[in-house]
């Protein structure tokens, strides 16, 4: 697995300088639909490009909002379009490409009916279930203003976290996913 975030990592850092604020919002919209490209690379790389001042962290934020936003609405319509059989039937099939389970369906899905709306603003903090809450959102038929709220308010914590970490940190921003293996650990 490390190989993989490796490459994941090295993949991120020249989509990022070849095509800067574009090229954050694509790879947030990708991590949203892609869950192993996790978030806690692609922010906190900005953040350090922040500090060396070749971005703005208003910049960085507002890319990596629209990519997330674009992302989850993509997931939301799908949730929308699909009903629980025809999810729970591509995930017995694909999900082990996109390291998903039935068992995280089930999860995101009695997140969502046990805590509501308030799940997607929450779910956004939280890594897998960062992508897979914008689902039952849309199976559940969430209203669509609210969802983007929710959305936009859990991400712009999350995406402001990171950011401000990889600044902190420096060249060291790399060590974030230390950090937050510990905090998905918990």
């Amino acid at each position: 697995m490390a190989q993989v975030l490796e490459f994941i990592r090295v993949l991120v850092e020249s989509i990022i300088l070849s095509l800067g604020y574009p090229g954050i919002a694509l790879v947030m919209f990708t991590e949203n639909i892609f869950p192993p490209i996790p978030s806690e690379v692609v922010i906190p790389f900005a953040g350090f490009l922040v500090q060396r001042g070749e971005f703005s962290m208003l910049g960085v934020l507002v890319a990596a909002s629209v990519g997330v936003l674009v992302g989850a609405l993509v997931i939301y319509y799908i949730g929308v379009w699909a009903d629980e059989p025809v999810i729970r039937g591509f995930v017995r099939r694909y999900g082990r490409w996109l390291f998903l389970s039935e068992d995280d369906v089930d999860r995101s899905m009695d997140f969502f009916d046990r805590y509501g709306e308030w799940v997607v603003f929450f779910g956004r903090l939280i890594p897998i279930i960062r992508s897979l809450i914008s689902l039952p959102a849309g199976m559940n038929r969430m209203s669509l203003p609210r969802f983007l709220a929710f959305t936009a308010l859990g991400s712009l914590i999350w995406n402001t976290v990171l950011g401000v970490a990889g600044y902190i940190l420096g060249a060291n921003w790399q060590r974030i996913l230390e950090i937050t293996d510990q905090y998905e650990k918990v």
